[in-house]
C-alpha cells in the first residue's frame, strides 16, 4: 500500500512536540528536586546525555526562558530556576500525578499483562515511562508505589531486575471489550461480532482486492492481548488480528495514544510480536496513521483523534499540553 500523507495528524501538536518536551520536563524536575529549587550550570553541564540533551545544556536552558529563569548566583555564575508559570504547572503536575495514581497502576499493571510471561525488565518499563505518564522513581523499589500492591520485583535471566503482577485470577478486559459493551455488542462471552473501528483519511482508498481481505479480517473473533496466543499459527490471520489488538491496546494506554515506532519495537521479545510487526501499521492505515514529521516515524492510533472517541483520555495529557503552551 502506498503511504498517503493526512495533515490533520501530521499537525497535532502535543504529539509531535513529545519527544522535545522530555527533556524539558527532566530538567524541571531535576531543578525542582535540588535545594532550594535552583542550580548552578556546574550541576547539569556535563549531564547533556542523561537528560538525551546534543547541544550545550546551558544553551538549551536559555531556549526556554518562559520555563527556565537565568540569574547570576554565587562566584557570579548562572543560575537557573524555574519561571513563576512553570511552577504553577509544576504543582498542578503534583496534584495530578496524586489523583491519578490508581490509574497509572493500573495502565502499568495491564502493560505488563500483557507481556508472554506476565512479567517485564524494569529496563523496558523505564524506556516506556514517558509514554505510559509515569514520574520519575514511580518504579523504585525503595519509594513504596508499588508496594503492598499485586505489582511483585523479581530477578529475571540475565541478571535482570522486574516487574510481575499477581493477576489473582481476574480477567483483563481490553478497551476494545469495555467499548464493545458499553455498545451492546458485547456481553463478556464469545469475541465474535467485536470489530476494530475505522477512519479513512481523506483520499485513501484500498485497493479492492485489500478491502475484501479487510471485510474478511474484521469478521474473525477478536483476540484479546491479555489472553494465552500460543495456540495460533503465526501466519495465520487470526495472529494477525492479535498483534493488531495489542497494538490498539498498546496506544490506548499511553499518553498522547502514539509513540515512535521504533521504540515498540523493544517489545518484541516479550510480548510474543513477530519480527515484522512495523509491517501492521502500513497493512491498517483505517487505524493507525504513520507520520513521519521530526525526522522521526510515529506511530497515532486514529481512533482516540476521530469523532467521539471512546478512548479514555490520559490524565498527564492535559499538563503535558499546558508545557507545550508554555
Amino acid at each position: 500500500m502506498k503511504w498517503k500523507k493526512d495533515p490533520f495528524f501530521d499537525s497535532i501538536l502535543h504529539i509531535h512536540k513529545s519527544a522535545e518536551l522530555k527533556p524539558i520536563i527532566q530538567l524541571k524536575n531535576f531543578i525542582v528536586n535540588y535545594p532550594n529549587g535552583c542550580i548552578p550550570i556546574s550541576a547539569v553541564s556535563k549531564r547533556g546525555l542523561e537528560f538525551d540533551i546534543s547541544i550545550r545544556v546551558a544553551r538549551f536552558l536559555r531556549q526556554y526562558p518562559s520555563v527556565f529563569e537565568e540569574f547570576r548566583g554565587e562566584h557570579n555564575l548562572p543560575w537557573f530556576r524555574l519561571t513563576s508559570e512553570a511552577a504553577e504547572i509544576d504543582r498542578e503536575e503534583k496534584r495530578v500525578l496524586e489523583e491519578c495514581k490508581e490509574d497509572l497502576k493500573d495502565r502499568l499493571r495491564r502493560f505488563v499483562l500483557m507481556s508472554k510471561d506476565k512479567v517485564l525488565p524494569l529496563k523496558i518499563i523505564k524506556g516506556m515511562a514517558w509514554y505510559l505518564g509515569l514520574p520519575e522513581r514511580f518504579l523504585d523499589e525503595s519509594k513504596g508505589d508499588l508496594l503492598d500492591e499485586s505489582f511483585r520485583f523479581v530477578d529475571m535471566e540475565d541478571g535482570l531486575k522486574g516487574l510481575t503482577v499477581e493477576s489473582n485470577g481476574e480477567k483483563l478486559l481490553s478497551t476494545m471489550q469495555r467499548n464493545a459493551m458499553k455498545n451492546g455488542v458485547y456481553f463478556g462471552g464469545t469475541l465474535e461480532g467485536i470489530e476494530f473501528p475505522l477512519f479513512p483519511s481523506k483520499g485513501l482508498r484500498l485497493r479492492r482486492k485489500i478491502e475484501s481481505w479487510l471485510n474478511e479480517f474484521q469478521k474473525l473473533p477478536y483476540v484479546s492481548p491479555y489472553e494465552d496466543f500460543w495456540h495460533l499459527d503465526p501466519d495465520s490471520d487470526f495472529a494477525e488480528k492479535r498483534v493488531v489488538g495489542m497494538l490498539h491496546e498498546l496506544l490506548s494506554l499511553f499518553v498522547e495514544h502514539s509513540a515512535e515506532r521504533k521504540k515498540l519495537l523493544c517489545l518484541k521479545k516479550y510480548f510474543g510480536l513477530p519480527q515484522k510487526v512495523h509491517k501492521a501499521f502500513e497493512r491498517h492505515p483505517h487505524m493507525f496513521y504513520l507520520s513521519f514529521k521530526n525526522k522521526t516515524c510515529t506511530a497515532i492510533l486514529k481512533e482516540a483523534y476521530c469523532g467521539n472517541s471512546s478512548i479514555e483520555k490520559h490524565p498527564m495529557l492535559v499538563v503535558r499540553k499546558k508545557y507545550i503552551r508554555l
